[in-house]
């Protein structure tokens, strides 16, 4: 049976791939506007510019694919922890630093106090705030970070996934499109549906 983290990724990962399968016809030709109403209507083409917002989309798509799977998996180590009752004593190093620093940004002081009746094993669930974890800066070294704080395997095909060097462009083009340094037209003039859906089989893989 599959996990909720694998369900989730699945479930996205199909958004993305009808996505940008629609951009592929798109592009082709083979996706037209009809408008106006049943007795009356015409036939067009998409809008050149609009086809470019759409593509630049497509970037978005890829990111929140990517940084809910990562902040998925982490939310997932979480709860395993807590369900199994694990104590802060027991976890790596490299956790407790984590878990120190989760605790020292929690500003409501109350909440904590509220939350903890045995602190060695209140300390991890109560300072854990999967909102925080990622601020779109997910990208092939975050991941690699990551993975080697949490203690699992980042290590993928290469060749399927070029060791993860899309995930810049990505992080990049998302950032750009979110804080308004680029336009959705500007991002989308600079890919094709083809490459678009290259690198989304490489991010999935």
């Amino acid at each position: 049976m599959k996990s909720t983290l694998f369900k989730d990724f699945d479930e996205r990962a199909q958004e993305v791939s009808k996505y940008f399968l629609l951009l592929k016809n798109l592009e082709q030709g083979s996706i037209k506007l009809r408008m106006g109403n049943l007795a009356y209507f015409k036939i067009k083409n998409i809008d050149t510019e609009l086809e470019k917002t759409l593509k630049s989309t497509g970037f978005l798509l890829l990111y929140n694919l990517i940084e809910s799977t990562m902040r998925n998996a982490i939310e997932t180590i979480f709860d395993d922890i807590k369900s199994q009752n694990a104590s802060f004593d027991d976890m790596r190093d490299e956790i407790k630093k984590i878990i120190i620093q989760n605790f020292k940004n929690n500003k409501s002081t109350d909440n904590l106090l509220n939350g903890i009746q045995n602190i060695s094993l209140d300390i991890i669930s109560i300072s854990f705030d999967k909102e925080k974890l990622f601020s779109g800066n997910i990208d092939a070294r975050k991941i690699k970070q990551t993975a080697e704080i949490y203690g699992f395997s980042y290590k993928t095909n290469a060749i399927k996934t070029q060791d993860g060097n899309d995930l810049l462009k990505i992080k990049t083009n998302r950032n750009d499109l979110a804080h308004g340094f680029k336009s959705f037209e500007e991002i989308g003039r600079e890919a094709s549906a083809d490459e678009l859906l290259r690198i989304k089989k490489r991010v999935m893989s």
